[in-house]
């Protein structure tokens, strides 16, 4: 038996009418009507006797109504009962972020003050992880999407900014063109050992001569303030020094390719009322805090 019809059936019942049964469900009464016929035709019975003055129940209509009556109130309860439960937001949310990413760390401090009963889990790391194996509810991607299980909801681009200091233009001269890279000591990131390294300059693809590699952004922000290195830097890395004339931006009329920013969570698992309410808030609250970092 369709529980969706026989829901439409009380709700009629209860309201006296198909047109204010409609108007309490907030469907078309047309629909409301071809769902009660339905269901009629179902059960081989005729459930209503409709008039110009409303609508009565049959005898079948009256024992429907009387069993299912107390069966959709008790959903009803159940659904009003979990739906005040997740209002509420209580509960956690575990997170997997990249390391150095230090504009999200904004966005878990900004939602606990909006929702206090939420408790947090932050996983940083640079490894793929498994969402499922390792129990995340929303994991953040920088770059392109290729895992296929899982759902990917895109908030955010950026491109990193190639700087050097000023003692290291000084000494090897501002470069013009991409090619020029090739005169610097260079710092790449890489996410292991003997990975070759490319930047993709305004379309022109250079192999920097790396002196170092690794992965963590701050190791090579260090170099690069000391005056040993030419490497390429997230903009909230990079503003700062920048606008203390520390670093220098390099071949600017040459970006770095878009970094896109997606939330990963799982393709089969339903997502719940907090993780979908997280989801919102980065979607409404990243930008800001992206740009507040990068001014």
């Amino acid at each position: 038996m369709d529980l969706d019809a026989t829901r439409m059936f009380v709700a009629a019942v209860q309201a006296g009418s198909l047109s204010a049964a409609a108007t309490r469900l907030g469907i078309p009464l047309p629909t409301l009507s071809r769902r009660i016929r339905d269901l009629e035709r179902q059960l081989k019975v005729q459930l209503l006797e409709r008039s110009a003055r409303g609508t009565k129940l049959t005898d079948p209509g009256t024992r429907l109504y009387e069993h299912a009556r107390l069966g959709v109130e008790a959903l009803l309860e159940a659904e009003q009962a979990v739906v005040s439960d997740q209002a509420c937001l209580k509960g956690r949310l575990r997170l997997s972020l990249p390391q150095s990413f230090e504009p999200w760390w904004d966005l878990p401090a900004a939602f606990q003050r909006r929702y206090p009963d939420i408790e947090v889990h932050v996983y940083t790391t640079e490894r793929r992880v498994d969402l499922i194996e390792d129990g995340i509810d929303v994991a953040v991607r920088v770059g392109t999407i290729v895992h296929e299980t899982m759902v990917a909801r895109h908030v955010l681009s950026y491109r990193h900014v190639l700087v050097g200091s000023p003692r290291l233009v000084e000494r090897f001269g501002l470069p013009a063109q991409p090619v020029a890279v090739h005169r610097f000591p260079c710092a790449v990131w890489a996410s292991g050992v003997d990975v070759p390294t490319r930047w993709e300059l305004g379309g022109h693809v250079v192999e920097p001569k790396a002196v170092l590699s690794t992965n963590d952004y701050r190791h090579l922000c260090s170099r690069a303030l000391d005056a040993e290195v030419v490497t390429e830097l997230p903009p909230f890395m990079a503003a700062v020094p920048i606008q203390e004339k520390r670093l220098v931006p390099l071949l600017p009329q040459y970006p770095l390719p878009e970094q896109p920013i997606n939330l990963l969570y799982p393709r089969h698992r339903h997502p719940s009322t907090i993780v979908r309410t997280y989801l919102d808030f980065c979607q409404s609250h990243l930008p800001q805090i992206f740009q507040a970092r990068e001014t």
